[in-house]
């Protein structure tokens, strides 16, 4: 077992790595941005390094900067934790040739399915359900990429190989605006991405978001930890997610998750890893792999009581899967609100000082969060300030103890999301399950 760990990110996700190598008596070095000085995990770990100003290409993007803070501190290993540079498989792949380890799967993974079309690939080799698409690249032959709309049938959608984040995408209706859209796309994903490969898939109406947890010890072994609903997004951010995803027949979840098991040792895969699908008319469809722990992981610890970030470092120290599949059982329900730093109805980023934060408690009820009373929170990164969950024996249960323990949680001197959140949670259309992805931006006239 690691005997340091470095912490590459910051806020909750870096509180919650620290947490886990406490219990695993595993040092920890936290390193932090100038403004980021009095983060709790940074108090709390026993090192830190400040890797650089507040920019994040300055600091929690400087892949230098964070390799010699592992040098200096004798550090081991590396938890990327999410976003930054979590899933950069040129930073898995210089923390592996400077001699450390990398808590995550092998940088050649990691480009395998950040290419969605290389993923998809590779997916369907598994016998994962894909959307019907192009199959590849599209050919610079503008009367070949018509002909590959015919066969998939209107409204198709055009994507970059290297996107994300809901970026690199552009709808098509009518065959007349497509060769337009797929140039435009094609200068948006080399500005945006640094590469102008696109492909095209068929554009599904109204589908609903539902993801697959993956756990996989790149030793041959793999398990599938359920599904979650991440359906209720803001342009393409999602809002409040639960698990497990509601009104799904048991075998057409149970013949997904067992392909994704098998991608997992198809393709070698090693740690915590997420495949996202759009899911409609009871028919899944890949839409990609995200080689990382997420965000919304809790609610997936809640109903099957496993901790996702200590079987990540564990199986990533070259341990074999603690777990069977046998032994996972899904037990309950569990939902999660993302607390945003922002105006519940603006959405403008709402930075500033904590006067008083005040969490709620019960059977139940859990708060991720790096928030503390006086505490500043900067403009520089990302408004999430905290993650609520609950869990109950069912829906109904955990449901309305979200609704309690939102009335209770109190952030006091800045704008938050919590107005929002609490008109969620007593919407009558979420409330009754399965809502699709276009649900929350048509409720909020967007």
């Amino acid at each position: 077992m690691f005997d340091k760990i470095l912490i590459a990110n910051r806020g909750e996700i870096a509180l919650r790595v620290l947490r886990a190598c406490k219990e695993m008596n595993i040092a920890t070095v936290a390193v932090h941005s100038q403004v980021d000085r009095d983060l709790k995990h940074v108090r709390l770990a026993d090192e830190s390094v400040c890797i650089g100003p507040n920019p994040s290409p300055q600091s929690y993007l400087n892949i230098p900067a964070i390799i010699s803070a592992m040098e200096i501190t004798d550090s081991v290993a590396v938890h990327p934790g999410y976003g930054f540079l979590a899933e950069n498989a040129d930073f898995a792949e210089q923390v592996q040739k400077s001699g450390f380890t990398f808590i995550g799967p092998d940088a050649d993974v990691i480009r395998l399915m950040g290419d969605k079309v290389s993923a998809i690939a590779a997916m369907k080799k598994a016998g994962v359900p894909t959307v019907p698409g192009s199959d590849g690249p599209l050919p610079a032959n503008g009367e070949r990429c018509l002909e590959i709309a015919r066969r998939i049938g209107y409204p198709v959608i055009i994507k970059a190989a290297a996107g994300g984040g809901g970026r690199g995408m552009r709808v098509v209706h009518t065959e007349a605006a497509l060769l337009n859209a797929i140039s435009v796309t094609k200068s948006e994903a080399l500005a945006a991405f640094g590469d102008g490969t696109v492909y095209m898939e068929k554009f599904l109406q109204n589908p609903r978001h539902v993801e697959i947890q993956v756990m996989s010890d790149g030793q041959g072994n793999a398990i599938h930890l359920g599904d979650r609903d991440c359906s209720l997004q803001r342009r393409h951010q999602k809002v409040l997610e639960e698990a497990p995803a509601p009104g799904i027949p048991d075998e057409v979840r149970k013949q997904v998750l067992e392909s994704c098991v098998q991608a997992c040792v198809d393709i070698g895969y090693r740690g915590a890893g997420t495949f996202e699908f759009l899911y409609e008319d009871e028919r899944f469809y890949f839409i990609e792999m995200n080689t990382r722990i997420q965000v919304e992981h809790p609610v997936t610890e809640m109903v099957t009581g496993v901790d996702l970030i200590r079987e990540q470092i564990r199986v990533c120290a070259g341990e074999k899967l603690s777990l069977k599949q046998e032994d996972i059982v899904i037990q309950g329900h569990s939902f999660e609100c993302r607390i945003n730093a922002e105006d519940p109805k603006t959405f403008f980023p709402s930075p500033g000082r904590v006067n008083n934060f005040h969490t709620p408690g019960g059977l139940g009820v859990r708060v991720d969060s790096h928030l503390y009373s006086g505490y500043t929170v900067p403009a520089n990164y990302d408004s999430m300030i905290a993650k609520l969950i609950t869990h109950g024996e069912d829906r109904e249960t955990a449901l309305a103890r979200m609704r309690v323990a939102l009335s209770e949680l109190v952030v006091d001197g800045i704008r938050t999301n919590i107005p929002l959140q609490e008109s969620l949670v007593r919407d009558e259309a979420f409330a009754r399950g399965g809502v699709n992805i276009h649900y929350l931006e048509k409720k909020l006239g967007l």
